[in-house]
């Protein structure tokens, strides 16, 4: 069936322009199908919309929808991200279904797996690896658990370890799996981060791990940053929380990509 424009509803494009970037600096993404429906438009004018609004700087287009045009390279402390607290709390108990009983897991920087590192269990023999400082203090009380801590240079805004001895050390490093953080999500992109020098060891923790799981909330998705550092074909399961709405389920999956809801 065929959307009508409703000219009832239909607000000129100048109007549409400035209702599209209100919603975008007060949710800081916007959905091509919602505001299609909200300004009684078809999703054609809105993606013509979309076009316009980012040859002008103004926004950036994602996979169904666009994104302030900043979102790219900006990136909070680890410390200030707060947002979806109770979705990571579900992700990070649902990776705990995949830990082994005994053997090496490594962990990557990010606020998800910080609280991965706060309920980790320490019942079990593990060489834990981890770049980031807080992840590795939370687990050093952990009777059973041995701590493994990458050096290297240490980002005050993520506490993450990378640069060449990060690099290095885990070019010597083998485990059975890693559970890993991103910024970004999509089909097209894979995973992306602000900052290259994280994109890289991330990218050296894909080669370190034999399994590699994704903790992410949905708010990711969708999301492309300035740096690559996996392809979709580099991970084996992404958990999420069920915010993660059915259009980009399917083009995840649709790319390989296996998808645990919690």
């Amino acid at each position: 069936m065929t959307i009508q424009e409703d000219p009832g509803r239909a607000a000129y494009a100048d109007e549409r322009h400035q209702q599209i970037l209100l919603k975008l600096r007060t949710e800081h993404r916007v959905d091509s199908t919602q505001l299609a429906g909200e300004l009684g438009v078809t999703r054609e004018t809105i993606r013509m919309d979309l076009i316009q609004l980012e040859r002008h700087g103004q926004l950036k287009r994602i996979h169904g929808g666009a994104i302030p045009v900043d979102t790219a390279s900006f990136e909070p402390a680890v410390s200030t991200r707060t947002e979806y607290s109770a979705e990571k709390g579900r992700i990070v108990r649902a990776a705990l279904d995949h830990l082994p009983d005994h053997g090496s897991v490594l962990i990557d920087a990010g606020s998800t797996t910080e609280k991965l590192a706060e309920i980790f269990p320490g019942d079990r023999e593990l060489s834990v690896y981890t770049n980031t400082l807080p992840i590795a203090l939370a687990l050093v009380s952990r009777p059973l658990v041995t701590v493994y801590l990458i050096g290297g240079r240490l980002r005050s805004r993520t506490l993450a370890d990378v640069d060449d001895w990060a690099l290095r050390s885990l070019s010597e490093v083998n485990v059975d799996l890693a559970f890993l953080g991103t910024n970004g999500i999509t089909a097209e992109r894979g995973m992306t981060t602000p900052d290259p020098s994280e994109a890289l060891v991330k990218r050296a923790m894909l080669t370190a791990a034999r399994r590699r799981i994704l903790l992410a909330d949905h708010s990711k998705v969708g999301v492309v940053s300035t740096a690559q550092h996996a392809t979709i074909a580099d991970i084996d399961l992404l958990i999420t929380d069920t915010g993660l709405n059915s259009a980009d389920k399917t083009a995840l999956e649709s790319a390989g990509l296996r998808i645990e809801c919690v």
